[in-house]
Parts: C-alpha cells; structure tokens; sequence
C-alpha cells in the first residue's frame, strides 16, 4: 500500500510538472476561436505539396485512386483528431503530450525529429512555390525562394492571433479560386478524356494509400499547438481535423484530375492552362504562405519542448532562414520518400500515445525516460520499414500502427509497472 500510494504522488507530482512545462512552453498564450482553428487548418490544407503528390495517382483507375484519397484521409483524419484531442484535453502542446508516453526526456528525441520534419516541410513548402511562381513570372527561383521566406516572417512576426486574422481574407480568396480551377479541371477533363495509364507510373493501391495517410499523419506532431489553446478545445479540435481532411482530400483531387485528364504534373503548367493568370500567382503565394507557417510556428514550439532556454519566436525565423536556404539549394522534386521517413518515425509513436492515454488511462509518466516505450517505438520504426518492401494493399502505416498498440497493450497487461 505504501509503495502504491508512493507511486501515485510521484504519477501526479510528475503530471504537473509537465503539464506546468506545457503551459510555460506557450500553452497559456491568447485563446483561439472555431473560426480561427477552421481557417488555420483550411490554410494548411490548400497546399501544394498536396496537389502535387495527389499527381502521383494519375496512372492508377480513377475509382481506385479517389478510394485511396478518401479512405487514406479518413483514416488520417480519425488519428488527426485523437493526437489533438490529448493536447485539447490536457492544454499541452504538442511535443509535451509526447513526454507523457517517452519521458521527461525521452520525448525530446521526438521534438528534435519534429523540429528536423518541419524544417524538411518548410523548405518543400518554399520549394514548391518558388517553382510554381517561376513558372508563372519567370524571376529566378532561388529570388522566389527568398521573396516566400520573407512573406513567412512577416506572418511569424505578426503572430498566431493577428496571422489568423489576416487569414480570414487569404483563405477565402483561396477558397474562391480553387473552385474555380476546379471547375476549369472538371469541364476540361471531361471535354479531354482521361490519358492512357501506360503514359504515367501506376501506383499500386498499398502506396496510394500510404500517401493519403501520411500527409495528415505529417501534422500529428503539431496539431496539439493549436488545440491547446483553443477557448473549445473537443470542438477546435473536430473542426481542425475535418477542415484539413476535406480539403486535403480536394487537394489530391485537383493532383490527381490534372494529370490524369490533362498529362500536367506541374503546378504552375496546370495553373496557367486554368486560365488564372495573375491569380494563379495569388493561390502560389499565399497557399505556400499560410502552410509554411504552421511548420515554422510549431517548429518554435517544438525546439522550446528539447529545452525552455531555447526562444520559441527566433527558432521559428531560424527555421523560415534554413527552409529558404534548402529551397534556394537542394532539390525537392520527388517528396515521396520524406513522406515515407515521417510515417515510419510518427506512426509507432503515435501508436504508443493514443494507446497509452485512451486505452490505458495513463497520462503521466515517471522518470526521464520510458525504456519500454522507446523500444517499442524503435520496433514499430525497423516494423514500417520492412513492411514497405511487401507492398500491402492496405499500406504501412495500418499494420504498423496496429502492431505496436497491440504490444504495447499487451505489454502493460503483463507488465504494469512504468517505467
């Protein structure tokens, strides 16, 4: 009795502090409404590292593609919305729920790999516009690369609450032009016909759908930023996985038509051929834009979780600086294998948190580090690997995430104590 009662003040002495540090870590920072967290996360999902990997499917049968798109998502989304749930919940960020599974310390090592993921993101993200805007107003790439950083520190330095209101006007004059290309899409493809499969690479369906997953599973790491400090956390959360997930599955969509019906892959050829013209360069600014600036933002929050030394603001503009500095030098055509290294390093991770904290009921740990977890972890990242070289039909990320919260529940059960 008196060790169990030991261990239950250090379970609850120890909730506190993290979620004490949580709250230090920016958690306690102006409160956000359901308008805000909605157009955030629409923001997020107008993207066009999505159009672009929707292009991917082109060569596979329209019904098999828009299945993978939507099955993927859901199922990305149904994982999006219990990740943010926890932070919601608890008002931590991110990378502090994480703590709650790994350790005090452990669950920096998935700070740091988040940090790593986002910067990776927020150069793709420069990458990709730069690209698109050259091809619409030829200037240079690397001088588009730099013009995009510096929008992006000029939405960091006007912050989550002034950013999120300037995105009200952004995201709706997003809104409108995708539907209109769209619209431009859907009646040019059907006047068109769809393109032989033989002229594109065909995607099995396991891949397809591997790579709907992936993308909403990429903003697992992040999404508990926002929730946290929404003034109705279940509902902020709700409505932040279903804006992203419907319009990333739009996104794919848009990929997917244009170089299926029209043989484009490139995303300025496709908005050019739309007859945007100058608004064409409206939806590459400002979809590159509200993007990124998730990936910067929570890339601040994230460093500021590996240590409270670190000034949330100056490592987001160190991020923004890397991430232009990426776009300006490396090359960021194929992203397929960035997405791959993101699900085999978050999938068991998240596994082990969603298992952990709503099949378990633990929401505290004790000590630095989890050993049994990070094993476990380290299992589920060697088990994502070597799935992808059988080629499901139902991907990587389901038997893996599966596998993992089946050991891990079964290890609790056998072995209760955490530590």
């Amino acid at each position: 009795m008196t060790t169990d009662a030991g261990m239950a003040c250090a379970h609850e002495t120890k909730s506190r502090l993290i979620q004490s540090e949580g709250r230090h870590n920016g958690s306690n920072s102006e409160s956000t409404s359901l308008l805000t967290n909605a157009l955030l996360w629409f923001g997020a999902g107008v993207s066009l590292a999505e159009i672009l990997t929707g292009t991917y499917l082109a060569g596979m049968e329209l019904s098999s593609a828009v299945l993978a798109i939507v099955l993927g998502h859901i199922i990305g989304g149904v994982l999006l919305f219990f990740s943010g749930l926890i932070g919601a919940r608890e008002k931590l960020a991110a990378m502090d729920t994480v703590k709650g599974s790994f350790g005090s310390i452990g669950g920096r090592l998935f700070a740091v790999l988040n940090v790593v993921q986002l910067v990776g993101w927020t150069g793709i993200m420069l990458y990709d516009g730069a690209l698109a805007t050259e091809g619409i107003y030829p200037l240079g790439g690397a001088t588009y690369a730099v013009i995009l950083g510096l929008l992006l520190l000029f939405w960091l330095h006007r912050g989550l609450a002034h950013a999120s209101r300037v995105n009200v006007f952004a995201v709706a004059g997003l809104f409108l032009l995708t539907l209109v290309l769209s619209y431009v899409l859907a009646s040019g493809g059907s006047s068109m016909g769809v393109i032989e499969a033989s002229s594109a690479e065909v995607m099995t369906f396991g891949a397809a759908l591997e790579l709907s997953i992936v993308m909403p599973l990429s903003w697992l790491p992040l999404i508990s930023d926002y929730t946290s400090k929404a003034a109705s956390p279940i509902r902020a959360t709700a409505v932040s996985a279903v804006s992203y997930t419907v319009v990333s599955i739009w996104m794919y969509g848009i990929g997917m038509t244009a170089a299926k019906y029209f043989g484009e892959s490139d995303i300025s050829a496709i908005l050019l051929k739309a007859g945007l013209g100058t608004a064409a360069l409206f939806i590459v600014l400002f979809s590159t834009v509200t993007t990124a600036f998730l990936d910067a933002y929570s890339a601040g929050v994230s460093a500021r979780s590996i240590s409270s030394r670190i000034d949330e603001t100056k490592a987001a503009v160190s991020v923004v600086i890397l991430g232009t500095l990426g776009a300006m030098f490396l090359p960021m055509d194929d992203i397929t294998e960035f997405l791959y290294f993101i699900g085999s390093v978050f999938a068991p991770m998240i596994a082990i948190l969603l298992t952990d904290y709503f099949l378990l009921g633990h929401k505290e740990t004790v000590g630095a580090f989890h050993i049994k977890n990070l094993r476990l972890w380290l299992v589920g990242f060697i088990l994502y690997r070597y799935v992808m070289s059988i080629e499901l039909s139902y991907g990587y990320t389901i038997p893996t995430m599966l596998a993992v919260a089946a050991l891990k529940y079964g290890w609790e059960k056998i072995s209760p104590a955490r530590a």
